[in-house]
This record gives structure tokens, sequence and C-alpha cells, in this order.
């Protein structure tokens, strides 16, 4: 049996991958970053998609429209994430009230129509704007425009730390369903609806004075 004859193209392909893998053994590429790395891996499988005497005419245009249908994925994914942030970062300049002025009975009775409605997201941020407007009434907290939740769960939770996991997890609840785009819940709204009625039987502990003994 005549030996099998091995093309040029071949050849040049066999050394084009050992001085690849030389090439990897360098010392500085024990050091690369996963970044860089997947760039790199990237760059390699576009490459690979694009070689036309590897994949023939008919398959290149298949991987051409492979790689525009993954060059328009990444936009759009892009685009989202870019809109997403853009509408977040202006919720979040509003604070938890972002321009509207209503007592906390006002925001208390609004949580509790939307509630009735299954309007779960909406109850849930009601609901927190009357614990931060019956704070504010009450002086526990002081009156701050632009103030988030986060904000409201620190500042509350020093004036009544028995409350503070509470406050925290409620803040949590508030910008998942308001910035992370979470469903609102039944559950979640009764996380609301306890802190308020705790928040609303709660007194703050008295100041120590510094000189006390």
């Amino acid at each position: 049996m005549a030996p099998l004859l091995t093309s040029p193209i071949d050849i040049e392909r066999e050394e084009a991958r050992r001085q690849a893998i030389q090439e990897l053994l360098r010392p500085e590429y024990a050091k690369e970053s996963l970044v860089d790395r997947l760039w790199r891996n990237v760059n390699q499988f576009i490459g690979d998609l694009l070689d036309q005497e590897s994949v023939g005419v008919a398959g290149s245009l298949v991987a051409r429209a492979i790689l525009l249908v993954i060059v328009v994925g990444i936009i759009v994914a892009l685009l989202l994430v870019a809109r997403r942030t853009a509408r977040g970062g202006a919720a979040r300049a509003g604070g938890i009230f972002g321009d509207r002025r209503l007592s906390a009975a006002e925001h208390r009775e609004a949580a509790e129509r939307l509630a009735a409605e299954a309007r779960w997201a909406e109850a849930v941020r009601e609901r927190l704007r009357a614990v931060a407007r019956d704070l504010e009434d009450r002086v526990i907290i002081d009156y701050t425009p632009g103030r988030t939740a986060d904000e409201l769960a620190t500042e509350a939770g020093r004036a009544l730390p028995a409350l503070a996991d509470e406050l925290t997890a409620a803040a949590r609840v508030f910008d998942d369903v308001t910035y992370g785009e979470v469903p609102g819940t039944p559950e979640a709204y009764g996380i609301m609806r306890d802190l308020d009625e705790h928040l609303r039987a709660a007194r703050p502990a008295p100041a120590v004075r510094a000189d006390a003994p």
C-alpha cells in the first residue's frame, strides 16, 4: 500500500499548531489573566470560523452567519444591560420616594389597595415608603431627600437595633423589586407589612449621656 501523502496545507497547519503550543508554554503565559485568556480563545474561535480553507466556501458562509448572530446577540445584551443600568440609576437618584410627597397613612393605604389587586411589586414599594415616612414623622430618623432603602435600613437600624435585621431584609426586597426586576410576591409584601407593624409599636432606646457613670 502506498504511503499516504501529506499536503503542504496540512504541514503548514501542523507547524502552526506546534508553534502555537510552544508559544503557550512560554513563562509569561502562566501569569495570563482569565480575561486575557478568554479574549484569546474568542479570537481563536472566530479565526477558526472564518478559515475558508478548513471549512470550504459553503462552510465559511455558515460560519459567517453564526458569527453575525453571535455579534448581534452581544450587542443586544449590552444594550439591555446599559438600559437597565440607566433606568436603575435614574430610579436610585430619586431615592425611596422619587418626586412624590404623601403621608405615611396615604402610602399605607395605597400599599393595601395594590396588594388587594395582587400588584405585589408596587405594594412592596408603597409599604416601605410608609415605613420611611412614619419614621421621619416620629423623628426616629431625619428627613433626607433622596434617601435609598439601604440608607434607611442603616439609619433606622441604629435607632432601633432590635429591628435592624428586619430593616435590612426589607431594604433588600425593595431593591430587588425596584431595580433588580425581581417579581413581587405576597411573601415579599408580608415582610414589609410585618416590619411596618413592628416599627409602629417600637420606641427608640434612650440615648446614653457621655458623662453618665
